[in-house]
Protein backbone atom coordinates (compact mmCIF):
# COMPACT_ATOMS: atom_id res chain seq x y z
CA UNK A 1 0.00 0.00 0.00
CA UNK A 2 1.09 3.26 -0.72
CA UNK A 3 1.90 5.97 1.66
CA UNK A 4 2.06 8.71 -1.07
CA UNK A 5 0.10 9.76 -4.28
CA UNK A 6 -0.14 12.43 -6.56
CA UNK A 7 -2.97 14.30 -8.16
CA UNK A 8 -2.76 16.36 -11.03
CA UNK A 9 -5.25 17.84 -13.24
CA UNK A 10 -4.69 16.63 -17.52
CA UNK A 11 -4.19 20.74 -19.02
CA UNK A 12 -4.88 20.95 -22.80
CA UNK A 13 -8.23 18.53 -23.54
CA UNK A 14 -10.31 20.59 -26.03
CA UNK A 15 -14.28 21.35 -25.77
CA UNK A 16 -15.80 17.66 -26.33
CA UNK A 17 -18.27 17.32 -28.73
CA UNK A 18 -20.21 14.33 -30.06
CA UNK A 19 -18.54 11.98 -31.38
CA UNK A 20 -14.90 12.68 -30.85
CA UNK A 21 -12.92 9.61 -29.59
CA UNK A 22 -12.19 10.70 -26.03
CA UNK A 23 -8.94 8.26 -25.78
CA UNK A 24 -7.36 10.14 -28.37
CA UNK A 25 -8.22 13.41 -27.03
CA UNK A 26 -6.47 12.26 -23.74
CA UNK A 27 -3.66 10.50 -25.68
CA UNK A 28 -3.00 14.19 -27.14
CA UNK A 29 -3.06 16.16 -24.21
CA UNK A 30 -0.98 13.62 -22.84
CA UNK A 31 2.04 13.58 -25.37
CA UNK A 32 1.67 17.77 -25.97
CA UNK A 33 1.42 18.53 -22.28
CA UNK A 34 3.00 15.63 -20.17
CA UNK A 35 4.14 13.87 -18.11
CA UNK A 36 3.20 10.72 -19.80
CA UNK A 37 1.10 8.38 -17.67
CA UNK A 38 2.41 5.12 -16.08
CA UNK A 39 1.19 2.06 -15.33
CA UNK A 40 -0.88 1.66 -12.54
CA UNK A 41 -2.24 5.49 -12.74
CA UNK A 42 -5.43 6.10 -12.49
CA UNK A 43 -7.84 8.84 -14.46
CA UNK A 44 -10.64 10.05 -12.92
CA UNK A 45 -12.98 11.21 -15.81
CA UNK A 46 -15.70 14.12 -15.44
CA UNK A 47 -18.99 12.34 -16.44
CA UNK A 48 -19.62 14.86 -18.13
CA UNK A 49 -17.10 15.08 -21.01
CA UNK A 50 -18.22 10.82 -21.92
CA UNK A 51 -21.88 11.86 -21.74
CA UNK A 52 -20.60 14.90 -24.62
CA UNK A 53 -18.91 12.49 -26.43
CA UNK A 54 -21.47 9.60 -26.53
CA UNK A 55 -24.52 12.17 -27.71
CA UNK A 56 -26.41 11.95 -24.57
CA UNK A 57 -26.97 15.93 -25.03
CA UNK A 58 -31.10 16.52 -25.76
CA UNK A 59 -32.82 19.92 -26.88
CA UNK A 60 -35.65 19.25 -24.09
CA UNK A 61 -36.77 21.03 -20.54
CA UNK A 62 -34.66 19.44 -17.92
CA UNK A 63 -37.73 18.80 -15.97
CA UNK A 64 -39.04 16.26 -18.96
CA UNK A 65 -35.46 15.17 -19.12
CA UNK A 66 -35.51 14.14 -15.32
CA UNK A 67 -39.10 12.77 -15.82
CA UNK A 68 -37.45 10.13 -18.94
CA UNK A 69 -34.15 9.70 -16.41
CA UNK A 70 -36.63 8.73 -13.62
CA UNK A 71 -37.66 5.18 -12.33
CA UNK A 72 -38.25 6.64 -8.91
CA UNK A 73 -39.14 9.81 -7.06
CA UNK A 74 -37.71 9.34 -3.42
CA UNK A 75 -38.23 12.95 -2.05
CA UNK A 76 -39.25 16.08 -2.97
CA UNK A 77 -39.21 19.65 -1.87
CA UNK A 78 -40.03 22.23 -4.00
CA UNK A 79 -38.63 21.98 -7.27
CA UNK A 80 -35.92 19.62 -6.39
CA UNK A 81 -36.09 16.06 -6.78
CA UNK A 82 -34.03 12.88 -5.17
CA UNK A 83 -34.86 10.34 -7.54
CA UNK A 84 -33.54 6.89 -8.81
CA UNK A 85 -32.31 6.86 -12.34
CA UNK A 86 -32.64 3.51 -15.08
CA UNK A 87 -29.08 3.09 -13.89
CA UNK A 88 -29.93 2.44 -10.19
CA UNK A 89 -28.21 5.74 -9.15
CA UNK A 90 -29.89 7.56 -6.30
CA UNK A 91 -29.52 11.35 -7.14
CA UNK A 92 -30.74 14.94 -7.20
CA UNK A 93 -32.20 15.68 -10.74
CA UNK A 94 -31.11 12.58 -12.22
CA UNK A 95 -28.04 13.23 -13.11
CA UNK A 96 -29.36 15.98 -15.81
CA UNK A 97 -27.20 19.03 -16.07
CA UNK A 98 -28.10 22.01 -18.02
CA UNK A 99 -24.57 23.88 -16.94
CA UNK A 100 -21.46 24.53 -20.25
CA UNK A 101 -24.11 23.41 -22.78
CA UNK A 102 -25.97 25.15 -25.32
CA UNK A 103 -28.72 27.36 -24.63
CA UNK A 104 -31.98 24.98 -24.42
CA UNK A 105 -29.84 22.00 -24.25
CA UNK A 106 -29.69 18.99 -21.29
CA UNK A 107 -27.03 16.29 -20.61
CA UNK A 108 -27.58 13.00 -19.52
CA UNK A 109 -25.50 10.82 -18.05
CA UNK A 110 -24.09 8.04 -19.76
CA UNK A 111 -26.13 4.98 -20.80
CA UNK A 112 -23.39 3.13 -18.81
CA UNK A 113 -20.82 4.17 -17.02
CA UNK A 114 -19.08 0.97 -16.51
CA UNK A 115 -19.19 0.63 -20.07
CA UNK A 116 -17.72 3.71 -21.27
CA UNK A 117 -15.27 3.70 -18.38
CA UNK A 118 -14.07 0.05 -19.89
CA UNK A 119 -14.20 1.24 -23.30
CA UNK A 120 -11.87 4.47 -22.37
CA UNK A 121 -9.25 2.21 -20.71
CA UNK A 122 -8.94 -0.61 -23.34
CA UNK A 123 -8.25 2.55 -26.10
CA UNK A 124 -6.22 4.54 -23.95
CA UNK A 125 -4.28 0.49 -23.07
CA UNK A 126 -4.09 0.73 -27.16
CA UNK A 127 -2.54 3.96 -28.07
CA UNK A 128 -0.16 4.55 -24.42
CA UNK A 129 0.65 0.82 -24.04
CA UNK A 130 -0.53 1.30 -20.05
CA UNK A 131 -2.06 -0.05 -17.75
CA UNK A 132 -4.46 2.45 -15.94
CA UNK A 133 -7.37 2.38 -13.63
CA UNK A 134 -10.33 4.72 -14.94
CA UNK A 135 -13.18 6.22 -12.86
CA UNK A 136 -15.82 8.21 -14.30
CA UNK A 137 -17.28 10.65 -11.33
CA UNK A 138 -20.40 12.86 -11.12
CA UNK A 139 -21.26 15.57 -8.57
CA UNK A 140 -23.32 13.85 -5.54
CA UNK A 141 -25.19 15.26 -2.22
CA UNK A 142 -25.28 13.54 0.74
CA UNK A 143 -28.46 12.78 3.31
CA UNK A 144 -27.32 15.09 6.48
CA UNK A 145 -24.39 16.60 5.15
CA UNK A 146 -24.53 20.27 2.92
CA UNK A 147 -22.84 20.15 0.29
CA UNK A 148 -21.54 18.17 -2.68
CA UNK A 149 -18.62 16.16 -3.66
CA UNK A 150 -17.61 13.82 -6.49
CA UNK A 151 -18.52 10.43 -6.37
CA UNK A 152 -17.77 7.44 -8.85
CA UNK A 153 -20.52 6.12 -11.57
CA UNK A 154 -18.05 3.84 -13.86
CA UNK A 155 -15.35 2.35 -12.53
CA UNK A 156 -12.85 0.01 -14.65
CA UNK A 157 -9.61 -1.44 -13.86
CA UNK A 158 -9.42 -1.13 -10.01
CA UNK A 159 -12.13 -2.43 -7.14
CA UNK A 160 -15.13 -0.05 -6.75
CA UNK A 161 -15.17 -1.57 -3.11
CA UNK A 162 -12.49 -2.17 -0.27
CA UNK A 163 -14.10 -4.85 2.14
CA UNK A 164 -12.19 -5.55 5.41
CA UNK A 165 -14.45 -7.56 7.06
CA UNK A 166 -12.83 -10.34 8.90
CA UNK A 167 -9.77 -8.62 9.13
CA UNK A 168 -8.27 -7.63 12.14
CA UNK A 169 -7.97 -3.63 13.36
CA UNK A 170 -4.47 -2.25 14.57
CA UNK A 171 -5.57 -3.40 18.04
CA UNK A 172 -6.18 -7.20 16.72
CA UNK A 173 -9.72 -6.88 16.88
CA UNK A 174 -11.92 -8.44 13.78
CA UNK A 175 -13.66 -5.82 11.69
CA UNK A 176 -17.08 -6.87 11.23
CA UNK A 177 -18.90 -4.38 9.29
CA UNK A 178 -15.82 -2.00 7.45
CA UNK A 179 -16.39 -1.67 3.60
CA UNK A 180 -14.74 1.06 1.98
CA UNK A 181 -15.80 3.22 -1.04
CA UNK A 182 -12.53 2.93 -2.58
CA UNK A 183 -13.68 4.40 -6.16
CA UNK A 184 -15.63 7.39 -4.43
CA UNK A 185 -12.73 8.35 -2.48
CA UNK A 186 -10.66 8.05 -5.39
CA UNK A 187 -13.35 10.51 -7.11
CA UNK A 188 -13.10 12.64 -4.83
CA UNK A 189 -9.22 13.15 -4.44
CA UNK A 190 -9.81 13.92 -8.48
CA UNK A 191 -12.25 16.58 -7.46
CA UNK A 192 -9.46 18.51 -6.15
CA UNK A 193 -7.41 19.14 -9.09
CA UNK A 194 -10.32 19.47 -11.47
CA UNK A 195 -13.08 21.72 -10.13
CA UNK A 196 -16.16 22.96 -11.40
CA UNK A 197 -15.16 25.84 -13.55
CA UNK A 198 -11.24 25.58 -13.68
CA UNK A 199 -11.76 23.24 -17.76
CA UNK A 200 -9.90 20.71 -16.17
CA UNK A 201 -12.20 17.61 -16.75
CA UNK A 202 -9.40 14.34 -16.31
CA UNK A 203 -7.72 14.36 -13.29
CA UNK A 204 -4.75 12.07 -12.76
CA UNK A 205 -3.89 10.11 -9.79
CA UNK A 206 -0.25 7.94 -9.34
CA UNK A 207 0.46 6.17 -6.09
CA UNK A 208 -2.00 4.02 -6.34
CA UNK A 209 -0.61 0.83 -8.71
CA UNK A 210 -1.43 -1.35 -5.43
CA UNK A 211 -4.64 -1.24 -6.29
CA UNK A 212 -5.02 -1.02 -10.47
CA UNK A 213 -6.21 -4.61 -12.21
CA UNK A 214 -5.04 -6.54 -15.50
CA UNK A 215 -9.31 -7.52 -15.71
CA UNK A 216 -11.55 -4.46 -15.68
CA UNK A 217 -13.47 -5.69 -12.64
CA UNK A 218 -17.09 -5.13 -11.55
CA UNK A 219 -17.41 -1.56 -12.25
CA UNK A 220 -18.88 1.38 -9.86
CA UNK A 221 -22.11 -1.03 -10.01
CA UNK A 222 -20.68 -2.71 -6.91
CA UNK A 223 -21.26 0.82 -5.36
CA UNK A 224 -25.01 0.61 -5.25
CA UNK A 225 -26.60 -0.48 -2.24
CA UNK A 226 -29.78 -3.16 -3.61
CA UNK A 227 -32.78 -1.48 -2.51
CA UNK A 228 -33.93 -3.87 -0.56
CA UNK A 229 -30.82 -3.52 1.71
CA UNK A 230 -31.50 0.24 1.53
CA UNK A 231 -32.61 1.26 5.14
CA UNK A 232 -33.69 4.84 3.44
CA UNK A 233 -35.26 3.50 0.63
CA UNK A 234 -38.77 5.61 0.51
CA UNK A 235 -38.64 8.64 0.19
CA UNK A 236 -41.57 11.09 1.90
CA UNK A 237 -43.57 11.12 -1.27
CA UNK A 238 -42.84 6.87 -1.81
CA UNK A 239 -44.25 6.13 1.65
CA UNK A 240 -47.77 5.59 0.84
CA UNK A 241 -47.69 4.35 -2.59
CA UNK A 242 -45.08 1.67 -1.32
CA UNK A 243 -47.89 -0.03 0.28
CA UNK A 244 -48.58 -2.73 -2.00
CA UNK A 245 -51.33 -5.87 -1.62
CA UNK A 246 -49.26 -8.64 -1.71
CA UNK A 247 -50.64 -12.66 -2.13
CA UNK A 248 -47.45 -14.81 -2.78
CA UNK A 249 -45.20 -15.24 0.09
CA UNK A 250 -41.87 -16.76 0.34
CA UNK A 251 -41.25 -19.58 3.15
CA UNK A 252 -38.71 -17.04 5.11
CA UNK A 253 -40.01 -16.52 9.12
CA UNK A 254 -40.89 -12.80 10.05
CA UNK A 255 -39.55 -11.20 12.92
CA UNK A 256 -42.32 -10.45 15.42
CA UNK A 257 -40.37 -7.22 16.53
CA UNK A 258 -40.90 -6.22 12.48
CA UNK A 259 -44.50 -6.69 13.18
CA UNK A 260 -44.74 -5.10 16.69
CA UNK A 261 -42.83 -2.17 15.14
CA UNK A 262 -45.72 -2.06 12.73
CA UNK A 263 -48.10 -1.73 15.54
CA UNK A 264 -46.51 1.07 17.19
CA UNK A 265 -47.15 3.19 14.24
CA UNK A 266 -50.70 1.79 13.66
CA UNK A 267 -51.52 3.28 17.60
CA UNK A 268 -51.10 6.47 16.33
CA UNK A 269 -53.62 7.15 13.90
CA UNK A 270 -56.33 9.73 14.80
CA UNK A 271 -59.62 8.35 16.58
CA UNK A 272 -62.42 9.87 18.15
CA UNK A 273 -62.91 11.15 21.42
CA UNK A 274 -59.26 10.73 22.11
CA UNK A 275 -60.11 7.08 22.38
CA UNK A 276 -57.23 4.20 21.26
CA UNK A 277 -60.09 1.68 20.29
CA UNK A 278 -57.38 -0.65 17.75
CA UNK A 279 -56.44 -4.10 18.75
CA UNK A 280 -53.93 -6.25 17.21
CA UNK A 281 -53.73 -9.77 18.14
CA UNK A 282 -50.61 -11.80 16.77
CA UNK A 283 -51.24 -15.23 15.67
CA UNK A 284 -48.12 -16.87 16.33
CA UNK A 285 -48.99 -19.95 17.23
CA UNK A 286 -49.54 -22.34 13.73
CA UNK A 287 -52.03 -24.34 16.34
CA UNK A 288 -54.09 -21.56 16.69
CA UNK A 289 -53.48 -20.34 13.09
CA UNK A 290 -54.59 -23.55 11.30
CA UNK A 291 -57.40 -24.01 13.94
CA UNK A 292 -58.60 -20.19 13.03
CA UNK A 293 -58.30 -20.47 9.67
CA UNK A 294 -60.15 -23.72 8.97
CA UNK A 295 -63.09 -22.91 11.45
CA UNK A 296 -63.41 -19.95 9.69
CA UNK A 297 -63.56 -21.31 6.16
CA UNK A 298 -66.32 -24.26 7.86
CA UNK A 299 -68.66 -21.03 8.06
CA UNK A 300 -67.89 -19.55 4.64
CA UNK A 301 -68.70 -22.57 3.33
CA UNK A 302 -71.87 -22.78 5.17
CA UNK A 303 -72.88 -19.37 4.13
CA UNK A 304 -72.02 -20.14 0.59
CA UNK A 305 -74.63 -23.13 1.17
CA UNK A 306 -77.05 -21.11 2.41
CA UNK A 307 -76.93 -18.84 -0.34
CA UNK A 308 -77.17 -21.83 -2.87
CA UNK A 309 -73.87 -22.15 -4.72
CA UNK A 310 -72.36 -25.60 -6.40
CA UNK A 311 -70.03 -27.44 -4.42
CA UNK A 312 -67.73 -26.25 -7.48
CA UNK A 313 -68.41 -23.03 -7.23
CA UNK A 314 -67.99 -22.90 -3.52
CA UNK A 315 -64.53 -24.42 -4.04
CA UNK A 316 -63.50 -21.89 -6.37
CA UNK A 317 -64.50 -19.21 -4.15
CA UNK A 318 -62.46 -20.28 -0.52
CA UNK A 319 -59.50 -20.61 -2.41
CA UNK A 320 -58.90 -17.21 -2.18
CA UNK A 321 -58.23 -17.93 1.46
CA UNK A 322 -54.96 -19.82 0.43
CA UNK A 323 -53.42 -16.61 0.62
CA UNK A 324 -53.83 -16.63 4.41
CA UNK A 325 -52.58 -20.15 5.27
CA UNK A 326 -49.30 -19.09 3.10
CA UNK A 327 -48.58 -16.01 4.28
CA UNK A 328 -45.82 -16.88 7.41
CA UNK A 329 -47.48 -14.54 10.00
CA UNK A 330 -51.12 -13.49 10.41
CA UNK A 331 -52.51 -10.69 11.84
CA UNK A 332 -55.95 -10.13 13.24
CA UNK A 333 -57.22 -6.61 13.94
CA UNK A 334 -60.09 -5.18 16.40
CA UNK A 335 -62.08 -2.95 16.69
CA UNK A 336 -62.72 -2.14 20.59
CA UNK A 337 -65.16 1.08 20.69
CA UNK A 338 -64.46 1.90 24.36
CA UNK A 339 -65.55 5.31 24.70
CA UNK A 340 -67.65 5.70 22.27
CA UNK A 341 -71.48 7.51 23.23
CA UNK A 342 -74.33 6.15 23.44
CA UNK A 343 -77.02 8.36 21.20
CA UNK A 344 -80.62 7.70 21.64
CA UNK A 345 -81.42 8.27 17.96
CA UNK A 346 -80.40 6.29 15.29
CA UNK A 347 -79.08 9.24 13.39
CA UNK A 348 -76.48 9.64 15.90
CA UNK A 349 -75.79 6.37 16.67
CA UNK A 350 -74.96 5.51 13.12
CA UNK A 351 -72.72 8.43 12.85
CA UNK A 352 -70.52 7.32 16.13
CA UNK A 353 -69.97 4.03 15.06
CA UNK A 354 -68.76 5.05 11.10
CA UNK A 355 -66.37 7.59 13.07
CA UNK A 356 -65.12 4.06 15.08
CA UNK A 357 -64.44 2.30 12.03
CA UNK A 358 -63.35 5.07 10.13
CA UNK A 359 -60.21 5.24 12.75
CA UNK A 360 -60.13 1.94 12.82
CA UNK A 361 -59.06 1.90 8.99
CA UNK A 362 -56.79 4.37 9.67
CA UNK A 363 -55.36 2.18 11.86
CA UNK A 364 -54.89 -0.51 9.48
CA UNK A 365 -53.04 2.02 6.48
CA UNK A 366 -50.43 2.95 9.23
CA UNK A 367 -50.37 -0.80 9.53
CA UNK A 368 -50.03 -1.76 6.34
CA UNK A 369 -47.68 0.96 5.52
CA UNK A 370 -45.24 0.60 8.39
CA UNK A 371 -45.50 -3.14 7.30
CA UNK A 372 -43.91 -1.77 3.68
CA UNK A 373 -41.16 0.21 5.73
CA UNK A 374 -40.14 -3.07 7.37
CA UNK A 375 -39.36 -4.36 3.91
CA UNK A 376 -42.87 -6.59 4.56
CA UNK A 377 -45.42 -7.60 2.37
CA UNK A 378 -49.03 -7.68 3.56
CA UNK A 379 -52.61 -8.37 2.07
CA UNK A 380 -55.33 -6.83 4.21
CA UNK A 381 -58.35 -9.76 3.46
CA UNK A 382 -61.86 -9.03 4.59
CA UNK A 383 -62.79 -12.45 5.72
CA UNK A 384 -63.03 -12.10 9.67
CA UNK A 385 -66.06 -9.80 9.99
CA UNK A 386 -68.62 -12.68 8.27
CA UNK A 387 -67.64 -14.54 10.93
CA UNK A 388 -66.94 -12.29 13.93
CA UNK A 389 -68.11 -15.36 16.19
CA UNK A 390 -66.41 -17.83 15.46
CA UNK A 391 -63.29 -15.39 15.47
CA UNK A 392 -63.85 -14.41 19.16
CA UNK A 393 -64.24 -17.99 20.09
CA UNK A 394 -60.98 -19.82 18.25
CA UNK A 395 -58.42 -16.24 19.65
CA UNK A 396 -60.83 -16.36 23.37
CA UNK A 397 -61.82 -12.83 23.08
CA UNK A 398 -64.65 -10.95 24.66
CA UNK A 399 -68.04 -10.06 22.70
CA UNK A 400 -67.05 -5.68 22.25
CA UNK A 401 -64.01 -7.27 20.32
CA UNK A 402 -65.00 -6.70 16.84
CA UNK A 403 -62.66 -8.09 14.08
CA UNK A 404 -61.54 -6.24 11.13
CA UNK A 405 -60.57 -8.27 8.19
CA UNK A 406 -57.07 -10.23 8.59
CA UNK A 407 -54.19 -9.16 7.71
CA UNK A 408 -51.01 -11.90 6.07
CA UNK A 409 -47.75 -10.79 6.48
CA UNK A 410 -44.42 -11.97 4.65
CA UNK A 411 -41.65 -11.41 2.30
CA UNK A 412 -42.77 -10.92 -1.40
CA UNK A 413 -42.00 -14.19 -3.39
CA UNK A 414 -42.37 -11.88 -6.51
CA UNK A 415 -42.57 -7.89 -7.33
CA UNK A 416 -46.57 -6.43 -7.14
CA UNK A 417 -47.76 -5.66 -10.13
CA UNK A 418 -47.77 -2.30 -11.78
CA UNK A 419 -50.33 -0.60 -10.94
CA UNK A 420 -52.06 1.77 -13.60
CA UNK A 421 -52.27 5.04 -12.96
CA UNK A 422 -54.69 7.03 -11.89
CA UNK A 423 -55.72 10.55 -12.16
CA UNK A 424 -56.78 12.58 -9.04
CA UNK A 425 -59.19 14.48 -11.12
CA UNK A 426 -61.32 11.59 -11.25
CA UNK A 427 -61.74 11.57 -7.30
CA UNK A 428 -62.02 15.42 -6.54
CA UNK A 429 -65.24 17.42 -6.17
CA UNK A 430 -64.21 21.43 -6.31
CA UNK A 431 -67.11 23.57 -5.08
Amino acid sequence: MSTEIRVRGLEGLPEVRQGDDLAALIADAVHTFGPPLADGDVLVVTSKIISKAEGRSLRTDRDEAIDTETVRVVARAGKTRIVQTRQGLVMAAAGVDASNVEPGTVLLLPEDSDASARTLRARLRARLGVNLGVVVSDTFGRPWRIGQTDVAIGVAGLPALEDLRGTPDTHGQIMEATVNALADEVASAGELVKGKTAGVPVAVISGLAHLVTEEDGPGAAALVRPADDDLFRYGSRDVVPARRTVRSFTDDPVDPALVRRAVASAVTAPAPHHTTPWRFVLVESSETKKRLLDEMLQAWITDLRGDGFTEEQIERRTRRGDVLRQAPYLVVPFLVADGSHPYPDDRRADAERTMFHVAMGAGVQNFLVALAMEGLGSAWISSTMFCPDVVREVLELSADWQPMGSVAVGYAAEPPRDRPPRDPEDFVVVR
